[in-house]
């Protein structure tokens, strides 16, 4: 029996619905250990006894966002938990504020030191939601990628040293630096079983690809070890997560600070609270409009990003409320969720569920997790955490011959400067520093040159035809004519620049200079005067100064205000450099050409005098106004046409504007393929002004191939040298062009 529309409906959301209850469960199985992970890198500072508080940071943390998010109208099937990133700074910024001892030792340093750690999170949760609210996600996004690149591989490296002395399966947690003092207490068989469960991970999709590599790594990783453990030698290994032990601070899921006097230490510390956490919300907006990126689907567009930031600060901040810690879009387990079948929002609350499950009912027995498998998996996943774009800036910069070394050295300098800054002095200052810096090189580079080319006109000729005559005073002072193409944006640096530029090329010769500004992006009121002083001191140097641009761009009414001249305005650099030409013929008092006699037109300049009669004899007067149009692309062919006097361009219609593709003067023959092929009209021909021609049509062309074969052959013969220096023109042109 046929099942009706609401039948199919039902059926398709309950399998929508299995799909997200599955793909939840399975994400969940990656979002668990790494929440868990980076919690106690979080807190690897406090010591042991906070490890398992660590653990359980991470999995409230990842509860949180991905509840909030959704209830806050995410749509989207991203999965939320502790970044990288963001823990790396936390992990250092808990370091530091150790080291400050707000407290004054003992219990009471620790919980002052965690009340200012919280409120520094609680803050930046909230600068990041004001940064939504301010629609600052799209500026954000502009920020440097350098700086986010080197706290990225720095907290790679670091998150993958940290876990040595887990590996190495020491009893008490032993900083990195301290580990190979420390090589004596090494547990083989720990060794042993994390090298088991980074080969399963990183080899996992060898093994299977039903399963996350996570989840095969964990799982080859704790069977070995407690195999290992059952047969009694236990001895040998390192310790599991182990139950939570510490002291008041952190002994609930909300936090504890009863007993503590909350005011004085916020007091004291609100300087340090208020950049940390201004330094922390600007990290983690950064990261999590990378990993939305990342993690949306091929083709996807999106949008929302400001909307973004205002979920994931308002979850990190009832975060920090609750023990837990800054929460970013964790791409992995967000991939995995929609692999496995994830379409919808309940996907993430199913996930949520199960960490909630986890960091309750199943705590206890995530608790027997050794800690050496967990940490060879993050060794893995800090491995794979190292930032690809700087991995290909090594990679070009080691490579001979690679463009732009200094350029690139520049990138991976800034990225050392605040990897190793923000290790060795403090990490709140490197962002800030790093963000300067970024902008300073910015700066520098924006202040070059944006000079795109650069050349004289003694072989770059405008379309329009020139006569001989014309020809030669061109050729002998068309280098006085300098072209300037510009990019980029122009503003007080690269105008100063393009000042210099323009000083030491107009020293030569120079009548006119050409800047062609089509591909400038964005000038300011700086640069806009700067181009102002450089006309005025052309001016008195007698040197005229042209822009090649759209009178409707935004450039154009930037200059608007100091460029008063429409006739310096061009739309394309062809009648920029015909304007140049124009004047350079008219100091050198060749005027424009009256009607020209038959007798005197290029084409026919090797005739007889009698050949010159008979051709007279079949070519017929033509004449149009200024605006006809001469004839159109598609029109039949039937006769081309010498220009006598007047002109005509090929135009090709753009954009509601028109490209020139040449002009036809006096001397000028066109038309002629209607002769050589008799296919139809390839393009569209208009008069600019008075036009008189004499056409020579198919029918009398082919008389004069019976009567005269030898003036047909002559006349095709001065075709194909009209052709071949057109042609050869053109080349030498695109020549001169192209270097």
């Amino acid at each position: 029996m046929e099942q009706g529309p609401a039948a199919r409906q039902a059926i398709f959301r309950l399998a929508t619905w299995r799909g997200d209850v599955v793909a939840g469960l399975v994400s969940s199985t990656l979002a668990i250990p790494l929440a868990m992970a980076f919690g106690m890198f979080a807190f690897v500072s406090l010591g042991d006894e906070y490890f398992a508080y660590g653990a359980m940071a991470g999995l409230v943390s990842a509860v949180l966002a991905g509840v909030i998010c959704v209830t806050l109208g995410d749509r989207s099937t991203r999965v939320y938990a502790p970044r990288i990133t963001t823990t790396f700074f936390l992990g250092l910024l808990l370091y530091s504020l150790l080291q400050r001892d707000l407290g004054g030792g003992g219990d009471a340093g620790v919980s002052a030191t965690l009340l200012v750690f919280f409120a520094i999170i609680l803050l930046g949760g909230v600068f990041q939601a004001l940064f939504g609210l301010m629609r600052l996600g799209t500026l954000i996004k502009f920020a440097p990628h350098p700086v986010m690149a080197g706290f990225q591989n720095m907290a790679a490296v670091l998150l993958f040293l940290v876990q040595l002395g887990n590996v190495l399966g020491f009893d008490h947690n032993i900083r990195f630096t301290q580990v190979f003092s420390a090589l004596g207490e090494t547990r083989p068989l720990s060794v042993l079983v994390a090298a088991l469960t980074f080969a399963a991970m990183w080899n996992a999709r060898r093994i299977t690809t039903k399963l996350p590599p996570m989840l095969v790594g964990l799982g080859v990783g704790v069977l070995s070890y407690h195999v290992l453990a059952l047969i009694g030698l236990d001895d040998h290994l390192g310790p599991i997560i182990g139950p939570p032990t510490a002291s008041a601070a952190m002994r609930t899921v909300l936090v504890d600070f009863s007993g503590l006097a909350m005011a004085e230490p916020l007091e004291r510390s609100w300087l340090l609270i208020v950049s940390s956490a201004l330094a922390l919300a600007i990290i983690a907006s950064i990261d999590a409009l990378l990993c939305a990126k990342l993690a949306s689907r091929p083709g996807e567009l999106r949008a929302g990003d400001d909307r973004l930031l205002v979920r994931l600060g308002v979850s990190n901040a009832v975060s920090a409320a609750f023990g837990g810690i800054t929460n970013g879009i964790n791409i992995g387990p967000s991939l995995a969720n929609r692999a496995f079948g994830g379409q919808t929002p309940l996907s993430v609350l199913v996930n949520a569920a199960a960490v909630l499950a986890a960091a309750t009912l199943l705590f206890p027995l995530l608790a027997y997790i050794p800690r050496a498998v967990l940490s060879a998996a993050v060794m893995v996943i800090a491995i794979q955490h190292i930032d690809p774009w700087t991995s290909q800036l090594v990679r070009r910069i080691v490579r001979p011959g690679t463009p732009q070394r200094g350029a690139i050295a520049l990138d991976l300098g800034v990225c050392l400067f605040v990897s190793l800054l923000s290790i060795a002095v403090n990490v709140v200052l490197a962002v800030f520093i790093g963000i300067v810096l970024a902008v300073l090189l910015f700066v520098v580079r924006m202040s070059r040159s944006n000079v795109r080319k650069l050349y004289r006109c003694e072989n770059v000729r405008s379309r329009r035809y020139r006569d001989p005559d014309e020809l030669a005073v061109l050729h002998a002072s068309g280098s006085s004519v300098l072209v300037i193409e510009l990019q980029g944006a122009l503003f007080f640096g690269s105008a100063e620049r393009l000042a210099q530029i323009v000083e030491r090329e107009t020293e030569r010769e120079t009548v006119a200079l050409l800047l062609e500004m089509r591909r400038i992006t964005e000038i300011d009121s700086t640069g806009a005067r700067i181009l102002g002083d450089i006309d005025a001191a052309l001016a008195a140097r007698g040197v005229r100064l042209a822009l090649v641009l759209s009178t409707r761009t935004e450039t154009a009414a930037r200059l608007a205000d100091i460029f008063h001249a429409p006739d310096r305005y061009f739309p394309d650099i062809d009648r920029a450099i015909e304007w140049a030409e124009d004047d350079l013929l008219r100091k050198a008092e060749i005027a424009p050409s009256a009607e020209l006699p038959l007798e005197r037109l290029p084409l026919v300049s090797d005739f007889t005098a009698e050949q010159i009669e008979v051709l007279r004899n079949a070519l017929e007067p033509a004449a149009w106004p200024a605006g006809a149009v001469v004839f159109r692309s598609g029109d039949p062919g039937s006769s081309l046409y010498l220009v006598t006097k007047g002109r005509a361009s090929v135009h090709i219609r753009h954009d509601g504007g028109d490209i020139r593709l040449v002009t036809f003067a006096p001397g000028a023959v066109f038309g002629e393929l209607a002769l050589l092929d008799r296919g139809p009209r390839s393009a569209t021909i208009t008069a600019d002004e008075d036009l008189k021609a004499l056409g020579l049509s198919e029918a009398s062309f082919a008389v004069l191939c019976r009567q005269q074969p030898d003036l047909a052959i002559k006349l095709l013969t001065a075709l194909g040298r009209e052709l071949s220096v057109r042609i050869r023109y053109a080349n030498m042109t695109i020549q001169q062009l192209e270097t």
